[in-house]
C-alpha cells in the first residue's frame, strides 16, 4: 500500500523487508557454500595475521595471545548478530540494509557509505602489503610497480563473473589455508623437538616476561586482534549471490570464525614462542621471520609467497564487498544510478571501478610515505570497521526486539536475550576509544568523528533534495 506524502516527511514508512530487498535484484546467485566460506577466510586472513600482527606483538609481547582471544570474543558476538539477520534477509547490502530497515535510513546510509570508503582504504593497504612482501625477493624494485600490477589483476577478477571470482578466491584462499596448517605443524614440531632440535617455551617468559607491557599492552593489542577479524562481515554481503543463503551464510560465518581463531591464536603463539618478540619488526612478516630464524630459507620463500597470496585474496574479497556496498547504495538512491547497473554477466562493473579508489591512492602515496603508509591506512580504515560492527550490534538488538514483539520466528544462533550483543557493543566501544593511545592509530578518531559529521550533513542534504522519496524501514506495528 502506498504511503501519503505527509507520511514520507514525518516518519519511517512501514515498508516490508521484501520491498527493500527487491531493489537489489539482478545479482546472480552462483556462489557455493565452499566459495562463501573461502571468501570469508580470504577477506580476513591477510595483512591482519601476516603483517599487522607484528604491531600487536610490539604492544603486548607474548601476551598477544590474550589480545587475539579478546578480539575473538568480540567477533563472536558480531558473527551471531550478522548471521541471524543475514539468514532472515539475504542481500548484498548486508548490515547496511539491516540498519536501514530496523534503525533509521540515516543509519543504513551512514554505515554503508563509511564502510564503502574504508573498504577502498583496506584494499589499498592490502596492495601496499603485497608490495612489501615482494621486496623480500626484489629489494630494488620500486613499490609502485607492484601496486600497479596487482591492482590490474584484482580489477580483472572482480569484473568478469561471480562464478569466476568465487573460483579464483577459493583456490587463492586454499593456498594459504593449507600452508598455514603446515606452518602450525612445523612450528609445533620446532617447539616440542619432534624432528628438530627442541626450542622449548623459554621465549614466552624471557625478555620481560609473558606480560612485558602489562595488561595495558594486552588491552591495546586487542585493537589489532579485533582488526584481524575485520572482514568476516563480507560473508553477510555474499548472501545476495549465494545459491542457498539462509543455510550457507550462517554456516560460512561459523566456519570462518572458527578457522580464524585457530589460525590467529595458535599461529601467533608459535611465532612468539619461536622468535623473541623483541626481534619482530613492523616492516616484515613475523611468519617469514620464523623460517629465517630457524634456518630454513626455502621455507621462508614459500611462506613469503603464501602471505603474498593472502594479501591479494584479501584485496579481491574486500573489493568485492566494497563494490556491493556501492551497488546497494546506488540501488537505494543514495549514489548515482550508474553504480547500480549490472553487466551482462551480472557484475556491478562501474561500482567495482569506482571502489578501486583505494588502490589508486596507495599507488600515489607509496612514493611519499614509504615507511608509515601501511600503519596509516590501517588506522584510518579501522574507524569504518568499528563503526560497522557497532551499527550491526545495535541493529541486532532492534531485530530481536521486533521479532519477539511480533512473535516472528528467526534462526537464533547466539544466547537468548540482548546480553551477547550488549557485551559486544561494550567491547567494540572500548577498542574504539583505546585507539587514541596506540601509535599510528590516533587517526582512527581524528578522522572518524569529522567523517561522521560530514556523512550526516550529506544525508540530510540528500533528504531535503528528495523530500518525496519514501523512507524505508520495517513496520513496528506488526
Amino acid at each position: 500500500m502506498a504511503d501519503s506524502p505527509l507520511a514520507h516527511k514525518t516518519s519511517i514508512s512501514p515498508t516490508e523487508p521484501a520491498t527493500v530487498l527487491e531493489r537489489e535484484a539482478g545479482l546472480r546467485r552462483e556462489l557455493t557454500p565452499a566459495q562463501l566460506a573461502m571468501i570469508g577466510i580470504g577477506s580476513t586472513i591477510g595483512t591482519g595475521l601476516f603483517l599487522g600482527s607484528a604491531i600487536s606483538v610490539k604492544l603486548a609481547g607474548p601476551a598477544v595471545i590474550l589480545s587475539f582471544l579478546g578480539g575473538a570474543c568480540i567477533a563472536l558476538t558480531m558473527m551471531w548478530a550478522l548471521a541471524e539477520m543475514a539468514a532472515a534477509h539475504p542481500a548484498a547490502g548486508s548490515f547496511g540494509l539491516y540498519a536501514e530497515m530496523y534503525l533509521h535510513p540515516w543509519a543504513g546510509f551512514a554505515v554503508r557509505l563509511t564502510y564503502w570508503f574504508c573498504m577502498m582504504v583496506v584494499v589499498g593497504s592490502e596492495v601496499v602489503a603485497a608490495a612489501i612482501y615482494c621486496k623480500f625477493w626484489f629489494p630494488g624494485t620500486p613499490p609502485w610497480i607492484w601496486i600497479g600490477l596487482f591492482s590490474l589483476v584484482i580489477l580483472y577478477v572482480n569484473t568478469t563473473s561471480i562464478g569466476n571470482l568465487g573460483t579464483f578466491e577459493y583456490w587463492l584462499s586454499m593456498i594459504k589455508v593449507v600452508t598455514i596448517v603446515a606452518f602450525l605443524i612445523l612450528g609445533t614440531a620446532l617447539l616440542t623437538g619432534i624432528g628438530f632440535p627442541r626450542l622449548g617455551f623459554a621465549n614466552f617468559t624471557a625478555h620481560g616476561g609473558f606480560l612485558p607491557n602489562g595488561w595495558t599492552g594486552v588491552g591495546l593489542g586487542v585493537i589489532l586482534g579485533l582488526f584481524s577479524f575485520f572482514g568476516i562481515e563480507v560473508v553477510g554481503s555474499t548472501a545476495g549471490e549465494a545459491a542457498d543463503p539462509k543455510v550457507a551464510v550462517p554456516k560460512a560465518l561459523r566456519k570462518t570464525l572458527f578457522v580464524l581463531v585457530v589460525f590467529y591464536v595458535v599461529g601467533l603463539a608459535l611465532v612468539v614462542g619461536i622468535v623473541p618478540w623483541t626481534q619482530i619488526g613492523l616492516g616484515e612478516s613475523p611468519f617469514v621471520r620464523v623460517f629465517q630464524t630457524v634456518g630454513i630459507p626455502a621455507a621462508s620463500h614459500v611462506m613469503n609467497f603464501v602471505v603474498l597470496t593472502a594479501a591479494l585474496s584479501s584485496a579481491v574479497a574486500n573489493l568485492y564487498f566494497g563494490a556491493r556496498l556501492a551497488f546497494s547504495l546506488a540501488r537505494g538512491g543514495y549514489l548515482p544510478a550508474i553504480l547500480g547497473r549490472l553487466s551482462k554477466a551480472g557484475m556491478p562493473v562501474v561500482a567495482v571501478l569506482t571502489s578501486a579508489g583505494g588502490m589508486a591512492a596507495a599507488l600515489v602515496l607509496s612514493e611519499h610515505f614509504k615507511d608509515s603508509l601501511f600503519v596509516f591506512m590501517v588506522g584510518l580504515s579501522t574507524f569504518g570497521a568499528l563503526f560497522a560492527w557497532l551499527m550491526t550490534l545495535l541493529t541486532h538488538l532492534a531485530f530481536r526486539r521486533l521479532h519477539k514483539r511480533q512473535a516472528k520466528p528467526y534462526l537464533r544462533l547466539g544466547p537468548r536475550g540482548p546480553w551477547a550483543s550488549l557485551a559486544g557493543l561494550a567491547g567494540v566501544l572500548a577498542v574504539l576509544v583505546s585507539t587514541w593511545w596506540v601509535p599510528g592509530f590516533r587517526i582512527t578518531l581524528l578522522a572518524g568523528v569529522p567523517w561522521l559529521a560530514f556523512v550526516t550533513v550529506c544525508y540530510f542534504v540528500w533528504r531535503k533534495a528528495r523530500p518525496h522519496m519514501p523512507l524505508r524501514g520495517v513496520s513496528r506495528d506488526g
